[in-house]
């Protein structure tokens, strides 16, 4: 069993440290292993999901240990009051400073999501460069709605896609890298209607190597 590093605990809620090439919640193979089900082990208890991580992706993951949390923070995530920021190094040199990609996404088959101006449903995501490089721009991510890969895909979109993701990108390009270069960094909540609460994870040292060798 992966030894998770627990950020935030209390008597309702549980956030932890993903570590990236581990699913949040099982979805096919009910015997693999997920963070779920680690947590669920760990703490011999029904862990309630409220909201996921792709695999590739690390960084900061919330569950509620109570039905009554799990309500109040879905509705928190269904009314976009949730706020999560992601930190993600792509191809390319962004222009602007920062911007906001608006642009509907709906499923195309086999798990991958797209854009659909017609069909898909309303997702939103914010960007502020953090750093440039000679070919890759460190950015930073304010998603405001959570649709299936909306980072992936909204930055695959405009052409700046995300260095590492071979499922938005070139897979010859992107296999060079050892991971999908996004990291849920911090993520701030409600968890009564008086307290906020700030959870925060550091970048792991599989994302910083990639950095460090940019330099």
């Amino acid at each position: 069993m992966i030894d998770l590093k627990i950020l935030f605990e209390n008597n309702d809620l549980i956030a932890v440290d993903k570590p990236e090439g581990i699913a949040s919640i099982s979805e096919d193979d009910l015997n693999k292993e997920t963070i779920h089900s680690i947590l669920e082990q760990k703490l011999k208890q029904k862990i309630f999901i409220v909201h996921r991580l792709d695999k590739e992706v690390s960084g900061v993951i919330l569950f509620a240990k109570n039905a009554r949390t799990h309500k109040y923070l879905n509705e928190q995530f269904s009314d976009r009051t949730i706020k999560k920021s992601y930190v993600a190094l792509v191809h390319g040199v962004l222009k602007d400073d920062e911007g906001i990609i608006n642009k509907p996404i709906r499923e195309f088959g086999s798990g991958r999501m797209g854009v659909d101006e017609a069909k898909g449903k309303d997702s939103t995501t914010a960007y502020k460069v953090l750093k440039r490089f000679d070919n890759y721009t460190l950015i930073e991510l304010n998603p405001t709605t959570g649709r299936r890969h909306q980072l992936r895909v909204h930055l695959y979109h405009i052409g700046y896609s995300i260095v590492g993701d071979k499922r938005y990108g070139d897979k010859e390009l992107q296999s060079k890298f050892p991971r999908v270069m996004l990291h849920a960094k911090k993520i701030v909540f409600n968890s009564s209607p008086k307290d906020i609460v700030t959870i925060e994870s550091e970048m792991p040292e599989s994302f910083n190597s990639v950095i460090e060798n940019l330099l």
